[in-house]
């Protein structure tokens, strides 16, 4: 299948449990890989057979940018859901959301959920 795919996007939301996080914010990473037959796009140089990557990403920005979220399986699940809903040509598509410095001790480099839907997904 052939994919758009878009990396390390960085925004600040106010996503998470803790207050804290709430309040104060942090940072957040996406990466989107959004599964689309670009074979009509490659041959005719035609946006309307493609998904435009600079709205997929202003909608992504919304997501993780707006309403506060507990969860960041739930602001994955929403950007998912919106990219399905608002481009009529894509199949699937698989979101990684990533909290570089979520507030819990020990040593690592981040923590992440990533999820794959398809259009049909209820």
């Amino acid at each position: 299948m052939d994919k758009i795919i878009l990396n390390n996007l960085q925004f600040y939301g106010f996503h998470g449990l803790l207050s804290e996080e709430n309040k104060l914010g942090q940072r957040f990473q996406v990466d989107a890989t959004l599964y689309i037959d670009l074979r009509h796009a490659g041959k005719s140089d035609d946006m309307n057979h493609s998904v435009h990557y600079g709205q997929a990403y202003e909608l992504i920005k919304e997501v993780v940018e707006g309403e506060k979220l507990n969860l960041i399986e739930a602001v994955a699940e929403s950007i998912a859901t919106k990219l399905l809903t608002r481009f009529h040509l894509l199949e699937a598509c698989t979101i990684k959301v990533t909290k570089p410095d979520p507030p819990i001790p020990g040593h690592y480099d981040s923590v992440a959920v990533e999820i794959y839907r398809e259009k049909n997904d209820e």
